[in-house]
């Protein structure tokens, strides 16, 4: 299948765009994580893109998209910028017709922000998080005020503390000038290795590799300690699906669990899988987005086949 590529203007930045499959066809947006760019989607993208127009953009600051430069940087990466070029990359590929959306790492935290965002309501038709938790439920629900976490004092506080071990690498990026020697000291050139080891796969180099580590270690800087100290309350207004890598090293599947305040009914699959399970298990990924886009289908004339969201579920596979 041909891969065209775009470029589209967000404002401060241009957006590097990569769109493949039938004009036609119901369109599904992918966005990638850290330290990724957008081609972490392609053996996914070949899985769907003879049935789905298929969409996938290198974020602001990654692969070939533009970086925002000056004193205000890092100020230029928070959740609503990041949802904005999000509309950009929706308007300037499927104009007026609802997308199915699906994010992973990062891609899946930044896309919360639109999923939650009530000036998405009706242009999203379906939603499949994988390993990215929305950072206000998470927040909400280590403060025992819902969202990610049993409430029950004997079992949230050990949840909680085992996310927190999982996540001593978001504390590391939030350091002053270390990560930043760290990656430029070796850790770019190494992420294959790391890969192979902690992962089991063997993704193609990245010439874009430090640029995306460096460019992207303001995601956290930017968003996570305001979201942990000011979390708000986020709905989401289209059907939600997890697909939850049960091996995750970075992101625990209790984060999934106890959202119907936030998301109502929703959709849970357990993967047996790691946190790459995107490059890992491709084939598998590109099933559970294809069945749930299927189930939320979305007419021409803008009318929904199914409606609403399905009924949940945990299916250990």
């Amino acid at each position: 299948m041909i891969r065209d590529t775009l470029v589209v203007d967000a404002g401060d930045v241009r957006l590097a765009v990569y769109v493949s499959g039938p004009r036609d066809a119901p369109p599904i947006i992918l966005v990638h994580g850290y330290p990724d760019s957008a081609t972490v989607w392609e053996p996914v993208r070949a899985q769907l893109d003879t049935r789905y127009r298929v969409i996938a953009y290198d974020v602001r600051g990654a692969g070939a998209s533009g970086a925002p430069e000056g004193p205000g940087a890092r100020r230029a990466y928070r959740l609503e910028r990041l949802a904005a070029d999000l509309a950009a990359v929706a308007n300037a590929t499927c104009g007026t017709r609802p997308f199915h959306l699906v994010g992973h790492d990062w891609g899946s935290i930044q896309s919360w922000e639109s999923v939650t965002d009530p000036a998405f309501a009706g242009r999203i038709a379906s939603y499949t998080s994988i390993s990215g938790p929305c950072l206000d439920h998470a927040s909400n629900g280590l403060r025992g005020s819902g969202g990610g976490a049993k409430t029950d004092g004997a079992t949230k506080q050990p949840g909680a503390l085992r996310q927190v071990l999982k996540s001593w690498y978001i504390f590391f990026f939030h350091l002053p000038l270390v990560p930043e020697l760290v990656w430029r000291a070796g850790g770019a050139r190494m992420w294959p290795l790391w890969l192979r080891v902690t992962e089991g796969i063997r993704p193609s180099s990245d010439p874009a590799q430090l640029r995306n580590a460096l460019n992207g270690l303001n995601l956290y800087r930017a968003n996570f300690i305001d979201r942990l100290l000011h979390p708000r309350a986020r709905h989401a207004h289209a059907p939600v699906q997890f697909l939850v890598p049960m091996r995750d090293r970075y992101v625990g599947p209790p984060l999934s669990l106890g959202l119907e305040r936030w998301l109502g009914t929703y959709t849970r699959e357990e993967l047996d899988a790691s946190h790459w399970v995107v490059l890992r298990d491709p084939l598998r990924i590109a099933t559970g987005i294809g069945r749930f886009v299927e189930q939320h289908a979305v007419r021409r004339d803008g009318e929904g086949s199914e409606g609403g969201a399905v009924n949940a579920r945990t299916a250990g596979v």
